[in-house]
C-alpha cells in the first residue's frame, strides 16, 4: 500500500486513454524522437551531397567531351547549364526539408539536452510549444527562393561560372582561334537563334541567380547589415514568417487569468486599466505574447475563468526576447 501511495504522488506528464507517462518514460520517448530526427536530418543531408555530385559529374563529362575535338558543338555547355539549373532546383527543395529536420534537432539539443547541464536545469518556457508546432503543423523555416540563393552561393556559383567560362573559351578557340568578339557572338548561335540572344539569355540567368543569392545573404545576416543598406535593400530582405501571436484579453478577472497564464503557459503578462466607453465600466486589459500552439490553451483558460471576457488574438510582426529567438538554418 505504501508503494502504491508513493506511486500515486509521482508526477505524470502525459495521460491518454488510461495510459500514463511518467518523467522517466517521457525522457525515453524524447531520446527516441531525437534519434529519429537525427536520422532524418542525416538522410536529407546526404541527398544534398548526392545532387551536388550529379552536377559535378555532369559538368566534368561536358568539359571532356566539348574540348575533346574542335568540331564538337559548343551548345553542349548550354544543355549542361540547364541540367545544372535543374539540379539546383532539386537541391533547393531537398535543402528545405533538411532545414525542417535540422530545426527540430536544434530545438531538442539547445532547449532540452543542453538545459540539463546548466542551472536552472530546465528547458526554456517555449521550447515545447515550438516543438509541438513543427510536429503538428510542419512548415518549412525558409522559402524556396532563400533555399535557391543559399545553395547557389555555396555550391553552384563556382560550377556554373566554370561552365560559362569554358563555353566562352570554346567559342574563342574552336574551330579556330579568334580575338574578335563579333566572331564569338556569331559562333554562339544555336540553329536559327542568333548568338547575341543566346549570350544575353545566359547573362540574364546568371544575373537573376546572383540577385537571389544576394537577397538570401541579406535575409540571413539581417543584424550584421548596416541600417542604410537595409533601407536601400528592403525589397531583398523580407521579414521572415512567424508563428507568434499577441493576445489582448479584456476581463473582470484579470488577476486570476494572468496567474493561470503565468503558471500554465509560462508566458509573461502585462496588465493595463481599461474603461468601456459605452458602459463606463472598468476592465482589466491583459497583453501576452504566445506561440501559435498556445492560443487554444489560452482561450480555454479565459473561458474557464471568465466566460464573458473578450479575447483578441492577432499575428505579431516581430517578437524578440523572453524565449522568442530566431533560428539560423544550417549550411
Amino acid at each position: 500500500m505504501a508503494d502504491e501511495a508513493c506511486n500515486d504522488h509521482e508526477p505524470r506528464t502525459w495521460k491518454f486513454r488510461g495510459y500514463e507517462l511518467d518523467p522517466a518514460n517521457f525522457t525515453t520517448a524524447m531520446v527516441h524522437l531525437y534519434r529519429g530526427e537525427i536520422q532524418r536530418a542525416n538522410t536529407w543531408r546526404q541527398r544534398l551531397d548526392a545532387t551536388t555530385n550529379w552536377a559535378v559529374i555532369t559538368a566534368a563529362g561536358a568539359l571532356t567531351f566539348v574540348f575533346g575535338e574542335p568540331t564538337n558543338p559548343h551548345f553542349v555547355f548550354l544543355l549542361v547549364l540547364l541540367l545544372v539549373l535543374t539540379f539546383l532546383m532539386i537541391e533547393a527543395r531537398r535543402y528545405r526539408y533538411y532545414v525542417l529536420w535540422a530545426y527540430r534537432v536544434h530545438l531538442m539539443e539547445t532547449d532540452f539536452l543542453a538545459a540539463m547541464f546548466v542551472p536552472p536545469f530546465q528547458p526554456s518556457p517555449d521550447w515545447g510549444s515550438n516543438l509541438a508546432q513543427t510536429l503538428s503543423e510542419p512548415s518549412f523555416p525558409i522559402d524556396t527562393w532563400q533555399a535557391v540563393g543559399r545553395r547557389f552561393r555555396r555550391n553552384y556559383l563556382w560550377l556554373m561560372a566554370l561552365l560559362v567560362t569554358s563555353w566562352v573559351i570554346k567559342l574563342t578557340i574552336h574551330p579556330t582561334r579568334t580575338v574578335s568578339w563579333r566572331t564569338v557572338l556569331d559562333r554562339a548561335a544555336v540553329g536559327p537563334v542568333p548568338g547575341p540572344f543566346i549570350v544575353a539569355a545566359v547573362a540574364a540567368i546568371f544575373l537573376v541567380l546572383t540577385m537571389i543569392a544576394l537577397a538570401a545573404t541579406l535575409s540571413e545576416s539581417r543584424r550584421a547589415v548596416p541600417e542604410f543598406i537595409r533601407r536601400v535593400a528592403r525589397p531583398l530582405m523580407p521579414e521572415p514568417r512567424r508563428k507568434e501571436r499577441l493576445a489582448t484579453i479584456i476581463t473582470r478577472e484579470g488577476q486570476t487569468v494572468a496567474g493561470r497564464i503565468l503558471e500554465e503557459l509560462g508566458r509573461g503578462v502585462t496588465a493595463l486599466e481599461g474603461k468601456g466607453m459605452y458602459t463606463g465600466q472598468s476592465w482589466d486589459v491583459l497583453l501576452s505574447a504566445v506561440t501559435d500552439v498556445q492560443v487554444r490553451h489560452l482561450r480555454d483558460i479565459v473561458r474557464d475563468v471568465d466566460p464573458d471576457a473578450f479575447v483578441v488574438v492577432g499575428l505579431a510582426s516581430e517578437i524578440r526576447g523572453g524565449g522568442f529567438s530566431p533560428f539560423e538554418p544550417p549550411s
